[in-house]
């Protein structure tokens, strides 16, 4: 591991605990700990019909039993939170919080609201996004799933057709081992589409996920009869969403909509997860051919169905 990759990692943790004030005494300008804002955080949130118990909280948060008991003896004594016998198990005290906590923790969640309001209301919507985006992909790197983390499809915006292009020459660099050439090749596919665009009986679609793109597709006009699916791909870090799937049904639907007759496509061999989408979306292969190109010998295929 290099040194400078630790050294940012801790740049930024400093970062963070001074951005939300973790040193300060307290919090939110309030008579609690974050330590203590935190655990009514969690009783306020759990499940109503199995509240936690402080061993719960200890698992939930990472923390040492002994230092958590101590915060939920002082939240007990201010009387904000009530320990009550399970119905099923005598021995397990579970935490809820009483009147008094859940009047104290409303005003504590609204002025953390408040606070992140504030900080986001200096950046425009695209930052926004751009932040929300980065907060899930670090959370998703260090083994976390965030709730709600799923994909939208939308329209193009400016700068999605740039990060289409550098994405696919990325993806199948280090998939494939395939050289600068494919992403030239995307890029003159991605130009002439931008200059040529016929909004009838085109489109392109991107895939959104916490702000970030993580897949398109692109349908053309072949003829007047035949609709062309072209440059469909599926960022790694969302494969198992079935965005590859819905992206094409897409693409089909779009199809049918304009009066097209049928659609088809170019692929290559190796390209096995796409090819087990176009099959299970009915298309057949129609034919194939070797070449070379993007310094790999390769077989090229086109595949169709009638629509």
């Amino acid at each position: 591991m290099m040194d400078e990759n630790v050294a940012a990692f801790r740049e930024f943790n400093r970062f963070h605990t001074r951005l939300v004030g973790a040193l300060n005494e307290r919090l939110l300008a309030s008579d609690y700990t974050l330590p203590q804002v935190r655990v009514l955080y969690e009783v306020a949130n759990a499940v109503p019909a199995n509240p936690p118990s402080a061993r719960d909280l200890g698992e939930v948060l990472g923390t040492d039993t002994g230092y958590l008991s101590r915060i939920v003896n002082g939240l007990v004594k201010d009387g904000l939170i009530d320990r009550i016998p399970s119905k099923t198990n005598a021995k397990r005290l579970e935490l809820t919080l009483s009147d008094k906590g859940r009047e104290v923790f409303a005003g504590l969640n609204a002025a953390s609201a408040e606070e992140a309001a504030g900080l986001l209301e200096k950046l425009s919507d695209t930052e926004q996004r751009e932040l929300i985006g980065a907060m899930g992909r670090i959370r998703r790197l260090l083994g976390d799933t965030p709730k709600d983390s799923t994909f939208v499809l939308r329209d193009p915006e400016p700068g999605d057709l740039g990060t289409i292009t550098h994405q696919h020459g990325r993806l199948y660099a280090k998939e494939y081992g395939w050289d600068w050439t494919f992403e030239a090749l995307v890029a003159e596919i991605v130009g002439h589409f931008a200059k040529s665009y016929d909004p009838d009986c085109e489109r392109c679609w991107v895939a959104e996920r916490d702000g970030a793109v993580i897949g398109s597709v692109f349908i053309v006009r072949e003829d007047e009869e035949t609709a062309k699916l072209r440059l469909l791909y599926v960022d790694e870090s969302a494969r198992g969403l079935g965005l590859g799937r819905k992206l094409v049904e897409e693409t089909l639907r779009f199809a049918r909509a304009k009066g097209y007759k049928r659609m088809v496509l170019w692929t290559n061999d190796v390209l096995v997860s796409a090819r087990r989408i176009y099959e299970a979306a009915g298309f057949e292969l129609l034919e194939e051919e070797p070449h070379h190109s993007f310094g790999k010998d390769l077989v090229g295929q086109v595949w169709g169905r009638d629509l």
